[in-house]
């Protein structure tokens, strides 16, 4: 078929970025937050493609941020401080240190490293998960600070549950903190189909592999418009196609694709 690359795949690929306008505005704002000790927040349903703009971000960070990229929240405030404090030093704290031992440590190394230009970010992915007493670990090392700048910056990426989580009464001290405050959404029918031909560029020897107009608008009513959902259900109709011999994905090849996930859409 001509593709060097999987075109669709389920991974978050950097290489395969989608530069729609609400990803690109994600990308930039969290892009500088990383920088500028912001607290940044970014929610959206499962499969929005959130954690490909994150990884998107570190990918392109300048070498001086140095990121704590935290993909376990389930952790409480005690192992979550021990995995930041791993991360910043490339080392796990000594055995035996107490929780205000480790917040020490972890602050003389910040503050030696931003003597020395370097700037701080703690990412945490499935944020909506976290405790309340890593939230509040996570909101006091946000809060350290010199007389010029911030010296952590922290960006929370979760599901619509961590929104519910931050406007709650208790919350309040974290989220009047919050500088940049993202909320990902499906694609329309027009960016749908720009995702689609985005990605068979991207990955097509001849930079071009057709989709009917009909198979473009039927992928996008099934999907919804959810970049993960499109990523199956193109994937499967590329595989049909192929099976097939044919050299483009038509209308009930795209339907044939989406009823194998037709229970799970529902």
């Amino acid at each position: 078929m001509g593709f060097e690359d999987v075109p669709f795949s389920i991974t978050p690929d950097t290489a395969l970025f989608f530069p729609g306008s609400q990803h690109v505005a994600a990308y930039n704002q969290i892009s500088y937050a990383c920088g500028h000790g912001m607290l940044a927040v970014m929610t959206g349903e499962i499969g929005l493609g959130k954690t490909l703009v994150i990884r998107t971000v570190m990918r392109n960070l300048p070498a001086e941020v140095k990121v704590a990229y935290l993909i376990n929240p389930l952790l409480d405030d005690q192992e979550l401080l021990r995995d930041i404090y791993t991360e910043f030093c490339e080392d796990p704290p000594p055995v035996g240190m107490t929780k205000s031992q480790v917040q020490a440590a972890l602050l003389r190394h910040v503050l030696e490293g931003t003597a020395q230009g370097y700037r701080y970010a703690v990412i945490v992915d499935e944020a909506h998960r976290l405790h309340p007493e890593a939230l509040e670990i996570l909101r006091l090392l946000s809060n350290l600070e010199t007389e010029q700048q911030k010296l952590i910056s922290l960006i929370l990426v979760g599901q619509p549950e961590l929104d519910r989580t931050l406007m709650l009464r208790a919350m309040r001290p974290l989220r009047e903190r919050i500088g940049v405050w993202l909320k990902l959404v499906p694609l329309h029918r027009e960016q749908s189909d720009e995702y689609i031909h985005h990605r068979v560029r991207l990955t097509h020897c001849e930079g071009r592999f057709e989709f009917t107009q009909l198979a473009l608008w039927y992928l996008h009513w099934r999907t919804r418009g959810v970049p993960r959902r499109i990523n199956y259900a193109c994937e499967k109709a590329l595989l049909l196609a192929y099976a097939r011999g044919q050299k483009c994905v038509s209308w009930p090849v795209a339907r044939k694709a989406c009823q194998e996930f037709s229970k799970v859409w529902s």
